[in-house]
């Protein structure tokens, strides 16, 4: 496919009223400009949260006197597209009970999918925010002092048990194939965090696969129905 091509059928999309959500399934081919085909998408009909506006929304704190007030515990209210894995997170923690606000979070991982705007939901909701990243000094004494750990890096099994302060709750986002030849397929799907070492220590915890997956999925379904009830 051109840009040419796929510039416009996202003016196509953009343009036609049934449609209520548009999703570029990323990473586009090298000749493609990515960022242009993000931008082009309509806003509101921007489902996966990637445009500009959507995610400087996102890191708006709305503190100054006359802003809207954004109420941050309903997503079904927010007036513009969340990513749909972080907003997942969010999802998990709520319905497992976890209270956010005043706990320690790290994040580990700072991409623009991922590590960035989950930090921002997670701030949102008043929790105290550390991101770690490649250059972070210790690494394991930042998240033994988290309550919630979402780990985002895109590392099989980086984080260990030791890692993990007792009765954290962890929220694994990655997933990677490692070698087993005991496996059909010759290899099985981990997540970032050492599971089987966490789960000693973490009062709750997702599982890979399973966990974060399937939610990614139902939030660009909500996102999709939200963009029908706006328009």
């Amino acid at each position: 496919v051109t840009m040419e091509t796929l510039s416009g059928k996202i003016a196509e999309l953009n343009a036609d009223p049934a449609v209520h959500g548009i999703l570029v399934q990323l990473p586009l081919p090298e000749h493609i400009d990515e960022d242009a085909i993000l931008t082009s998408i309509d806003p509101k009909k921007d489902v996966d949260g990637l445009h500009p506006l959507n995610t400087a929304s996102l890191c708006s704190t709305s503190t100054h006197v006359g802003s809207t007030k954004i109420d941050w515990s309903d997503f079904t209210t927010i007036p513009f597209h969340i990513a749909c894995t972080p907003q997942g997170c969010i999802e998990l923690l709520d319905r497992s009970g976890v209270a956010l606000e005043g706990k320690n979070a790290v994040v580990i991982g700072r991409s623009n999918l991922v590590g960035l705007p989950v930090a921002m939901l997670l701030m949102h909701r008043n929790a105290t925010v550390t991101i770690v990243h490649s250059r972070t000094a210790d690494v394991p004494g930042v998240v033994r002092n988290a309550d919630v750990v979402v780990a985002a890096v895109g590392r099989a099994e980086m984080v260990e048990g030791d890692w993990i302060k007792d009765g954290a709750v962890v929220i694994d986002v990655g997933i990677n194939s490692v070698d087993d030849a005991t496996k059909k397929r010759g290899y099985r799907l981990v997540g970032d965090v050492n599971y089987g070492t966490a789960k000693e220590k973490a009062s709750q915890i997702t599982p890979v696969p399973g966990g974060v997956g399937p939610m990614t999925i139902a939030m660009l379904l909500r996102n999709t129905l939200n963009s029908c009830k706006r328009s």
